[in-house]
């Protein structure tokens, strides 16, 4: 850490409080800054311009500035009755529930579901446990429980019709080549394939009144309203779905009906490596239709289709179209289905991507381990590239080449005939999916990128002096300030567990530049392909960042690391990506996190709460209840709010600072910031006293400044004496936190594409210190990005009314200094020190809630200078003097500190 940083001039800064209304038409909402602004705009509005003839579902009533869209002339997702003729555009929908508000099914009444909703979903109790619970209740004052013992509660799940789809089995042996001795026993062995029918689970999903407002009924363009350039966002707007509409049209009979997508994903996953083979490879059904933010948020836009339990070697010889083939009519004659807004629409299918891993892509596709799916560059070279592999190129090459050929020059093994081969239009080379998760985060960074850094440590200062330097990089992870959504490890993480969000910085003056820059590239591509809306501009900075990323890591070869080349199938994808977003819009929709995330509820928690004896098949019955009681809920909200009942169901809202997923609409800003919902006890009532718990004698000054702001119009300035500022004497109230929610769509999130996180002010957390968080505060709304904020540490949240009437939600901050008037060149962030007067006491202000947009990450300069031991998470807000606002703590922070 240098000795000396410039000073930037300190005094009240201007501050800007949600002031920047939306001029959209009906739309009420105001934003803190321009760049949330434009983001609500090209998120929540419709287009400025569609073509003639459209029916009216696709034509927009209220013109959005800046984005045109271009819908498919031919499949236009029609309105049409149940027979599949053609309706008036502004027809109604036929009436959807047939049952009254308070018609309760098997359940009786909301008490009943709501109890079999909690104890089997919620809950996930065992059978001796809710016949305890229930026992429990019975004996409690007039106590009559809805259900006498587990095996009613179970028959009343069972008796819901809705989200019913039977499981059915069919059975496979592998039948390819085999050797002369020594045969593996998987390949005598029978195996069990359980599936449902995709025909029903798309069915069910293209209905869930859920979706309505966040799926698209025909493929389309989005162009930029002045320079014409592309943007990428949902599935559908991609030139796959396009160009397969443009097939599917070349018969008349299909025109006007809805193109829909078949999205399939397949993983391994393992629940327990203690007591024996039990890995599962389960597959998962989406549609394209449905947006991005829904697939990722799931809520029944992810659902299980099959299940295999089998091992690796057996797998790639054994998949099969069975399970699919009651679409394959759908995908050239129209199926006349219900949509989310209740109308009916005649659907024409189509298989889309697969999302997999490589080692699952090498299973589904037929190609060699070390080879690419997508081109024919040879494993020993993959940075040379090659043309496009193809189906059709894979079909000639296996009926001209003898198998050892096809496999050592080609890459193709003969005996694995793709599932996709007996489906039309379809091409697994083209469908494999990018994949985020596996091919960037744990593939090119964790298992490449890191191990590379601690074999240069090695070479550079022997395995003493790397494990001293590791020791010190893990210092500085454990000294990092706590965040919203970090995970904290007191004692560090250890080297092989590091993220991208702090690998940079952190590793500063223990390597060479070259390294840091190497690791800034990478991560800036990662965290552009997860946003939620690409545009042309945005695949520009990608080609930057990927051409800067291959330059730099030669640093690798030159010292030594990687002296072999870099010819690896996953750093050799990221090449693919600019045209696979072109194709199927922004990949966040379509990564294995998506389908990882999904084991956790369909497998792993399934077969924890079985028996373990033959688990598959209380998996598969577990499954089929936990949908039955989503469609169950979801039908009945919507018939309780189209009856405008008084019943509602109550969600306890999960105050867990960690799980940040919101499940809800953007409602009137791009982010708002609350006080908690209780008040601190044992915290100072007034002014005074709150002057001096706090130890800031000005802080009736900065209230005073505060409320004259508040009262006066921007432009009026301060008065030059204290007379003149109002003056507050009357009680407030102290709060240790305060919620930001906020729309991050490009993050984990909500349906809605909201997050929410803490904000904390607080003398003693968790027992142990003080937590003072820091934040970004809006400043200059006539910029974007970080021009547009400055950043600031929060001392205390207080609340007063005012002799007005109005109640004030206030922070009382300590602001920081831009070191600089640009990012850092090295690392690519902002560096920020703690602002003070000219008499050495800090730059305080006391500002309005609604200036505050979130949290902000700050990592300490740490230079070349060893972390002490005596500095922790807690402390070094306040020991260092300079750090860098970290713009890879997330993917929103990402948007909002470039």
């Amino acid at each position: 850490m240098p000795q000396t940083i410039p000073r930037s001039p300190a005094g009240r800064r201007a501050v800007s409080a949600s002031r920047i209304p939306c001029l959209h038409a009906g739309c009420h909402r105001w934003f803190k800054t321009a760049s949330g602004l434009n983001h609500h705009k090209s998120s929540f509005h419709s287009y400025s311009f569609h073509k003639s003839g459209l029916p009216a579902h696709l034509q927009s009533t209220s013109p959005h500035e800046g984005v045109v869209r271009d819908y498919h002339e031919e499949l236009t997702g029609q309105k049409c009755d149940s027979n599949g003729q053609p309706i008036h555009p502004s027809s109604p929908p036929p009436p959807i529930f047939e049952k009254p508000p308070d018609d309760w099914g098997s359940y009786g009444s909301q008490l009943g579901f709501e109890t079999a909703e909690f104890i089997f979903q919620e809950a996930e109790m065992s059978a001796s446990k809710i016949d305890k619970l229930l026992y429990l209740w019975g004996c409690s004052n007039g106590g009559r429980p809805p259900f006498s013992d587990h095996n009613e509660l179970y028959e009343t799940i069972d008796a819901t019709k809705l989200g019913d789809i039977r499981w059915d089995t069919f059975k496979l042996r592998y039948n390819g080549e085999r050797p002369t001795n020594n045969v593996p026993p998987w390949m005598d062995e029978e195996y069990e394939y359980w599936y449902r029918d995709p025909s029903t689970v798309v069915e069910n999903m293209l209905s869930n009144t859920e979706f309505d407002g966040e799926i698209d009924y025909a493929p389309y363009r989005d162009f930029t309203a002045g320079d014409k350039k592309r943007r990428y966002e949902n599935f559908m707007s991609g030139d796959w779905a396009w160009l397969q509409a443009d097939e599917i049209a070349r018969d008349p009979s299909t025109h006007g009906a809805t193109f829909v997508p078949i999205i399939l994903g397949s993983d391994k996953t393992t629940v327990s490596v203690a007591t024996g083979q039990n890995d599962y490879w389960p597959v998962y059904l989406s549609i394209g239709n449905i947006h991005n933010n829904v697939r990722r948020a799931h809520r029944n836009g992810v659902e299980l289709l099959s299940f295999l339990a089998i091992p690796k070697a057996a797998k790639k010889y054994t998949d099969d179209p069975t399970i699919l083939s009651s679409l394959k009519a759908g995908m050239t004659v129209p199926q006349v289905m219900k949509c989310p807004d209740g109308h009916f629409c005649r659907a024409v299918f189509g298989i889309g991507p697969y999302i997999a891993d490589y080692p699952e892509q090498v299973l589904i596709s037929g190609i060699v381990q070390n080879w690419c799916g997508r081109c024919i560059a040879l494993p020993d070279n993959l940075d040379a590239g090659g043309p496009p592999r193809t189906a059709e190129l894979m079909r000639a090459l296996i009926e001209e080449l003898q198998a050892g050929a096809a496999w050592d020059e080609w890459g193709i093994d003969v005996n694995v005939v793709p599932f996709t081969e007996d489906f039309p239009r379809a091409d697994i080379c083209q469908l494999l999916a990018p994949d985020i998760l596996h091919q960037l985060v744990k593939g090119s960074f964790k298992d490449h990128l890191v191990e590379w850094v601690g074999k240069y440590l090695e070479l550079e200062y022997g395995k003493a002096g790397a494990k001293e330097r590791m020791m010190d990089i893990d210092r500085r992870i454990a000294a990092a300030p706590p965040f919203p959504g970090l995970r904290r490890f007191p004692d560090g993480r250890g080297f092989s567990q590091w993220t991208g969000d702090d690998s940079k910085a952190l590793m500063k003056g223990h390597v060479p530049q070259d390294i840091v820059r190497t690791l800034r590239a990478f991560l800036e591509f990662c965290y552009i392909v997860r946003q939620n809306v690409i545009t042309d501009d945005t695949l520009k900075d990608l080609r930057n960042a990927l051409e800067r990323f291959h330059h730099y890591r030669e640093v690798f070869r030159d010292v030594g690391v990687r002296t072999e080349g870099f010819s690896l199938p996953r750093q050799h994808s990221l090449v693919h990506y600019e045209a696979l977003i072109r194709l199927f819009g922004a990949p966040n929709g379509l990564c294995t996190s998506i389908t990882e995330s999904k084991h956790i509820t369909a497998v792993k928690k399934p077969w924890r709460r079985s028996s373990k004896y033959k688990a598959l098949g209380q998996i598969l019955r577990t499954n089929q209840r936990l949908s039955q009681l989503a469609a169950a809920r979801t039908d009945f909200e919507a018939r309780l709010q189209t009856s405008g009942a008084s019943q509602h169901f109550d969600d306890v809202e999960d105050e867990d600072e960690h799980a940040g997923i919101i499940d809800e609409r953007p409602a009137l800003a791009h982010s708002d910031v609350k006080l908690a919902r209780c008040h601190a006890r044992g915290r100072a009532r007034s002014v005074p006293a709150l002057a001096i718990e706090l130890g800031i004698p000005a802080l009736s000054t900065l209230i005073a400044q505060f409320l004259y702001e508040q009262l006066n119009c921007e432009s009026t300035p301060l008065p030059a004496g204290a007379s003149h500022l109002p003056v507050f004497t009357g009680p407030l109230k102290v709060f240790h936190s305060a919620t930001a929610t906020f729309v991050s769509p490009s993050d984990l999130s909500g349906i809605g594409g909201m997050r929410r996180e803490t904000i904390r002010a607080i003398p003693v957390w968790h027992q142990g210190p003080a937590r003072y968080d820091t934040i970004f505060v809006s400043t200059d709304d006539t910029f974007n990005g970080m021009l547009s904020m400055e950043i600031a540490r929060v001392l205390c949240f207080f609340s007063f009314i005012y002799t007005n009437g109005r109640t004030y939600s206030c922070a009382l901050i300590h602001w920081f200094d831009r070191i600089a008037d640009e990012p850092d060149e090295l690392t690519g962030m902002w560096m920020v020190r703690p602002s003070f007067m000219g008499n050495g006491s800090k730059n305080l202000s006391v500002i309005h809630l609604d200036s505050i947009v979130r949290s902000a990450h700050l990592l300490p300069i740490f230079g070349r200078e060893q972390v002490p031991r005596a500095v922790n998470f807690h402390n070094s807000l306040d020991i260092y003097r300079g750090f860098y606002v970290n713009r890879f703590a997330d993917y929103h922070a990402f948007e909002l500190a470039s």
